[in-house]
């Protein structure tokens, strides 16, 4: 996957042929294909193998034929991209790269293994590989969203979409319902607060006195993901941080160790290591407060009582939750969850949470649940009380009814069809030149501009 200037096009060529003679019947990996100032390469459909089965996908069913019309479509986008003077940065390429690299080497385990699976022989080749693939699909994104962002559609679009879905094809929604939840959080003393910062302290007086930061970070650090490394985290202010760390680490200059702060997971302190231009190498520790015994009996006897009431009817369930629910995010919305998925407030059961779906499925309209014990992701746990509101079966699509998602499915519709005529627009105007090896594959669109 190179992006390669026009004047590079030809030394190229004249490489791989240049190889192909001295090796005679040994295969080679030679361009398969010219699409405007880009080529594929043969080894570029083994990559896309690759990737594909790192994604856990099963590619026993699916051609190089396939996956060269993928490559060719990725090509014309990344080429027009560039002709409309869309703009992909190498920082921007780097940043989102090390990104991945770091949660790759999280994931598996170590670099050597990432290398292995991905047939590279150091990390320098691995790199300048990964680098070329974000670029063309950063290039390919941006394209195909200047395509369709200006695509609109009408409410009568919209009704004649649907009417002309014929009677055996109308779609059917699954069943959907609205979700909301009340949190009671044990309270933390004060004194196990203090408790958290004096030891964070002292550990910080230690390392400015010679300690080992990364010692230190093994020995105390509560922070699963870091812990083992000595707390080692690289960073840029676009990194998925919490904003509070983030405002913390990049205060600090190399050397420098924080004074103790809180976010949500609990208590850090970070020592800085290398500054990068843009990306910080440091250290951290996290230490989070312990909730007491009585704390989490408290809650559960606070969260009993918010429910006796519901159920009393002295107050309703979207009451309660705006005046006692511990969950800011939900509290003001009458403890209505929003869907992960759409960021609407309802969940389509059979695309629920697993966790979340064990907890409400049995829920009639309008049931209060018992308390239950749940945990977060900073690791405290909580009590929480769930109802389930305005649920609706498994139905064919009504127009009416279902009016946002029909006009969902036309508006996709219809930017599947813009960029399918803006994709037969730009072949023809394209210089596209395609093997012999592969110009019998049925390709979906007019690649061979027959």
């Amino acid at each position: 996957m190179k992006f390669i200037n026009k004047q590079f096009i030809l030394p190229f060529l004249i490489l791989t042929t240049s190889i192909a003679f001295s090796q005679k019947k040994e295969k080679v990996d030679g361009v398969i294909a010219v699409v405007g100032d880009y080529i594929v390469l043969d080894s570029d459909i083994d990559q896309e193998f690759i990737q594909l089965r790192a994604q856990g996908i099963d590619t026993k069913n699916i051609t190089r034929c396939e996956l060269f019309g993928k490559q060719l479509e990725d090509k014309l986008y990344a080429h027009q991209a560039i002709q409309d003077s869309i703009v992909v940065t190498d920082a921007e390429v780097n940043s989102y790269m090390n990104e991945q690299i770091d949660a790759m080497v999280e994931q598996v385990g170590g670099m050597d293994k990432v290398l292995t699976f991905y047939r590279k022989k150091n990390e320098e080749e691995f790199r300048s590989y990964f680098y070329d693939i974000i670029k063309m699909n950063k290039l390919t994104s941006q394209m195909q969203k200047k395509i369709i962002d200006e695509v609109s559609i009408t409410p009568e679009e919209v009704r004649n979409f649907f009417k002309g879905i014929p009677a055996d094809e109308i779609p059917t929604f699954g069943a959907e319902m609205e979700v909301a939840q009340i949190v009671v959080k044990p309270i933390i003393t004060e004194d196990e607060k203090k408790r958290v910062v004096e030891k964070l302290n002292e550990i910080r007086q230690e390392v400015l006195a010679g300690s080992s930061f990364f010692s230190k970070a093994v020995l105390f650090s509560e922070d699963p993901g870091s812990s083992s490394n000595g707390g080692f985290y690289k960073m840029n202010r676009k990194t998925a941080f919490v904003k509070e760390f983030k405002d913390v680490a990049f205060s600090l200059g190399e050397g420098e160790i924080s004074e103790p702060f809180e976010t949500e997971f609990g208590y850090h302190i970070i020592m800085v290591e290398k500054i990068k231009g843009q990306e910080v190498e440091l250290r951290h520790i996290l230490i989070s407060p312990k909730v007491s015994s009585q704390a989490i009996k408290d809650a559960k006897e606070k969260i009993d009582i918010i429910r006796a009431k519901i159920e009393n009817k002295e107050i309703t369930f979207a009451d309660a939750a705006k005046s006692s629910s511990d969950e800011k995010e939900t509290r003001n919305n009458g403890g209505v969850l929003l869907n992960p998925r759409t960021m609407e407030p309802r969940f389509e059961l059979t695309k629920m949470d697993p966790a979340l779906y064990a907890q409400v499925s049995e829920l009639k309209d309008g049931q209060v649940s018992m308390p239950i014990l749940d945990e977060e992701r900073g690791g405290g746990k909580f009590y929480k009380i769930i109802t389930v509101n305005n649920r609706t079966e498994e139905h064919q699509a009504d127009f009416s009814k279902d009016y946002l998602k029909i006009k969902e499915l036309a508006l996709r519709d219809k930017q599947i069809k813009q960029i399918a005529k803006w994709t037969e627009e730009k072949i023809k105007e394209t210089y596209i030149k395609i093997n012999d090896d592969y110009k019998d594959c049925e390709f979906t669109n007019n690649w061979l501009k027959k």
